[in-house]
């Protein structure tokens, strides 16, 4: 092993086991040359090779600083396999693509710094490049009509708080959904009720009686890459609740977070077949670049626009300019086309490996097992468990095995009737550990059953 590689080796050992956590910061150049006996030039070439590989970054005049946290899984198995974590792997952030983006918002947004309310809707050269981005989608609407929010969370709180031309008051969300959602209606007291929906979708029926008897505001969805299920909806489904939505005088909440990574050019979501202006579309891009990015885009039918923006400048003069300002370039540059191609192809592979190992151990597990290969392939699928095998004693029997998974009780209402659901995402995980990580499972579940 050459000098620079030994240094390599330390540095990730202490990154894994902990020992120097993000954020924080390196020993300097002088003090690893001294401790290694070696050139400046060969300091940093391990550096710059952990920087490459996503691990660190650097601050100039200060040094370097740990950037990626620890997989709960290394594929030596020494931690633990990590089946529950929503978030990107640490080494696919674009860091420094970003960081050059962010320095560049700096300078070109610094009048902008030091004033307040200024762009209530959002930047607007940011809006321009979104709602080029948007028609990508099949969302074609005016700029007047797409807001930036600090995260698609102040987006549906906003939603949530204001009144709505149907004068309704009551929010029908799909259960299971979204967790921070749930909590978003019963902490803030809402009237609120759930619909079933499963690996088949939602009871269209169950939907217009609904729609019938109760003062709908609006149903919040979520037609593709469904969270948690990882289902999708046919265009049919999408056709009929529109109609729905269109005769009880009710508006859709569509929540589109993964449209980035739809394979299938055909597939367009609700909005793109809506012509009543019923359907609100929501979209994060924090999903693609950082979850600390914390920018969503809204598109509002017209006669919401007004309240919509009214209360957003009472809670928020604006959304981060710096921020607005970077993902404006980064958009403009064609960086975030480029790495959204990159982490779609790397998702693709880990979609396909679970589903082609859970299709495997479906067939020699002795436990029967309710389970559809989603039609759209995405990192997140679940398990419908028979009722002798509780799902909750499942979780802590894989933690003891060194697989994480996490109880799906937070994706439903606290008054909801909750399904025996085993819920998993590989987004996390590396691909070589996705197919030991399933395997313990079954056989796990072979042995509860």
């Amino acid at each position: 092993m050459q000098k620079y590689q030994q240094i390599m080796s330390d540095l990730i050992s202490q990154m894994e086991n902990e020992f120097i956590t993000v954020g924080t910061k390196l020993p300097s150049i002088r003090e690893l040359k001294n401790q290694y006996g070696c050139s400046t030039e060969t300091v940093l070439k391990a550096l710059h090779e952990l920087k490459y590989q996503h691990r660190i970054f650097s601050v100039p005049k200060k040094g370097f600083y740990v950037l990626s946290a620890p997989n709960h899984l290394s594929s030596t198995g020494t931690t633990m396999i990590d089946l529950a974590t929503a978030t990107p792997e640490h080494s696919m952030f674009p860091y420094t693509e970003f960081q050059h983006c962010l320095n560049q918002a700096i300078e070109i947004q610094q009048s902008g710094l030091f004033s307040y309310g200024m762009t209530v809707n959002g930047l607007p050269s940011l809006v321009q490049e979104i709602k080029k981005k948007l028609e990508d989608y099949q969302i074609f609407a005016n700029e007047s009509e797409i807001v930036i929010t600090t995260g698609t969370q102040q987006a549906l709180y906003i939603l949530a708080q204001i009144s709505f031309p149907n004068q309704s008051d009551t929010i029908l969300i799909e259960q299971p959904t979204y967790h921070l959602f749930n909590q978003l209606v019963e902490t803030t007291g809402l009237k609120c009720m759930g619909i079933r929906r499963d690996k088949n979708g939602i009871d269209l029926n169950d939907l217009e009686q609904i729609f019938a008897k109760y003062q709908i505001k609006f149903f919040y969805t979520i037609p593709r890459f469904h969270n948690p299920l990882g289902t999708s909806y046919t265009k049919k489904e999408k056709l009929a609740i529109l109609d729905l939505a269109q005769k009880y005088n009710v508006y859709i909440v569509e929540d589109d977070y993964l449209a980035d990574f739809e394979v299938d050019k055909k597939v367009d979501p609700m909005f793109a077949y809506d012509i009543n202006e019923r359907v609100i579309y929501v979209k994060s891009f924090s999903k693609i670049i950082f979850p600390g990015l914390r920018i969503g885009v809204i598109v509002l039918p017209s006669k919401i626009l007004h309240p919509f923006k009214s209360l957003k400048r009472v809670i928020d003069y604006d959304t981060n300019l710096v921020t607005q300002g970077a993902l404006e370039l980064y958009l403009k540059s064609g960086m975030f086309d480029s790495h959204s191609a990159k982490l779609s192809l790397r998702y693709a592979e880990k979609s396909n490996i679970l589903h082609q190992e859970i299709d495997l151990q479906l067939k020699i597990c002795p436990v029967s097992i309710d389970y559809v290969k989603p039609t759209s392939l995405d990192t997140k699928t679940h398990l419908s468990l028979p009722r002798r095998i509780n799902a909750m004693e499942l979780i802590r029997h894989m933690k003891i095995e060194k697989v994480l998974l996490r109880e799906i009780g937070e994706n439903y209402l606290s008054n909801f009737p909750k399904e025996n659901i085993l819920k998993i995402d590989v987004r996390n995980t590396n691909k070589q550990d996705i197919q030991t990580g399933i395997q313990k499972l079954f056989q796990m579940i072979g042995r509860m059953g």
